[in-house]
């Protein structure tokens, strides 16, 4: 028998997954990269592939951490008191519908949670805030989506700088003030929950990063994607770390190691 004092497991973070139909069949599904991201950051994913409202509860009790993740799927704007703007792209109303719910509750339990595009996206909406359903509609914001006909690799390339807010999450983590990050999306922050703290901006002004000070636990929200070969970036390295540095310590003062 073991007699080590350590944790015995790593820190589980639970990975929403997205609904979508493969040829005539629904499939719950969940981006590689993200996975691997977690891996990085020193952690266990565990893909949650939908939850019914009850059990919510019952998998942030398991839950040493929470990664949202992006997708090609948008918020329903109904959640933010708009009709869809674009019938044209998609959504994913099963997600909404559990995640959305479960974002609050993982904040007040001071589960560390990383966020990241479409999970940036929710968890303003969650908390109260609303979204530019097409950023590059709003005067004077520029065309923050990618060119699907390019490879991916420029997709996911170098965009533009983000701004750093000054004494907050993002520069203790980073101890920057600027730099550069990708840009894939369409729809962005309008109007920041109560209680949200910017953490960046684009040079256009919009909401590059924020958090919530008052939450019990870890908690930062990104549009631009930090997990794309995130194994190579500085600043990603630093991100996830930090991350997951919350998720043991989250680990082990709920579920100290057996003696």
């Amino acid at each position: 028998m073991s007699t080590s004092t350590t944790p015995r497991n790593r820190p589980i973070v639970l990975i929403p997954a997205c609904n979508r139909m493969i040829g005539h069949h629904p499939f719950h599904v969940a981006g590689k990269k993200y996975i691997d991201a977690v891996r990085l950051a020193g952690c266990l994913p565990l893909v949650v592939p939908l939850a019914e409202s009850h059990e919510v509860d019952e998998l942030l009790d398991v839950a040493d951490g929470v990664l949202l993740t992006g997708s090609p799927s948008n918020v329903h704007p109904s959640h933010f008191g708009e009709d869809i703007h674009d019938d044209s792209l998609p959504l994913d109303m099963a997600r909404d519908g559990w995640v959305l719910p479960l974002i609050p509750r993982a904040l007040e339990r001071g589960i560390p949670l990383f966020a990241i595009c479409r999970g940036a996206q929710e968890t303003n909406v969650a908390l109260g805030g609303s979204l530019h359903q097409a950023v590059q509609e709003v005067s004077g914001k520029r065309d923050h989506r990618s060119n699907d006909d390019e490879p991916v690799e420029k997709q996911y390339g170098v965009s533009h700088p983000v701004h750093v807010e000054p004494g907050g999450l993002l520069e203790k983590i980073l101890g920057l003030r600027e730099f550069q990050v990708n840009s894939l999306h369409g729809q962005g922050v309008n109007r920041l929950a109560s209680g949200l703290r910017v953490e960046a901006l684009a040079p256009d002004g919009l909401v590059e990063a924020f958090s919530k000070p008052g939450a019990a636990g870890f908690n930062l929200c990104l549009q631009w994607h930090p997990e794309w070969q995130a194994a190579n970036n500085p600043v990603s390295l630093k991100l996830f770390k930090a991350f997951g540095e919350a998720c043991q310590d989250y680990r082990d003062r709920h579920r100290p190691p057996s003696r």
